[in-house]
């Protein structure tokens, strides 16, 4: 059994600049660690209990569309507020939040290189909420 100390998600943008821009400005994500210099430079944001790094880039032979396998899951305190939050800081939002039928409620938004990200609020009623 592999016995993992810790994870993150590699994002390889198109363009880094505008990539960082846009996790650490218009998401507001804080920085847990920097490595390298120029641009291809590596940044690691914290998520939760999780980590994104965005570094190097998207190599110019490759398909630079976001991959629909490949998205990322952020749960907030509050899917309207984030909303709010998001659409002043002129984050493209796909789709506003919603209720959907097993009770979370979701919002979806791209990043610059059209990686899905959902915006997830887990309401107090919810089953996730609870232990049995």
């Amino acid at each position: 059994m592999v016995h993992v100390l810790s994870s993150r998600t590699l994002l390889r943008p198109a363009d880094p600049e505008r990539s960082r821009r846009f996790y650490g400005e218009q998401l507001g994500l804080p920085v847990y660690r920097e490595f390298g210099t120029g641009p291809e430079r590596g940044t690691v944001y914290f998520l939760g209990g999780g980590f994104l790094e965005v570094s190097g880039r998207l190599p110019a032979a490759e398909d630079p569309r976001a991959s629909p396998a490949v998205q990322l899951w952020l749960q907030v305190e509050d899917a309207a507020a984030a909303h709010e939050e998001l659409t002043a800081a002129g984050v493209t939002v796909l789709r506003e939040p919603v209720r959907e039928p097993w009770g979370l409620i979701e919002m979806w938004i791209a990043d610059p290189d059209g990686h899905r990200i959902a915006v997830v609020e887990v309401p107090a009623d919810h089953p996730l909420r609870y232990r049995p």
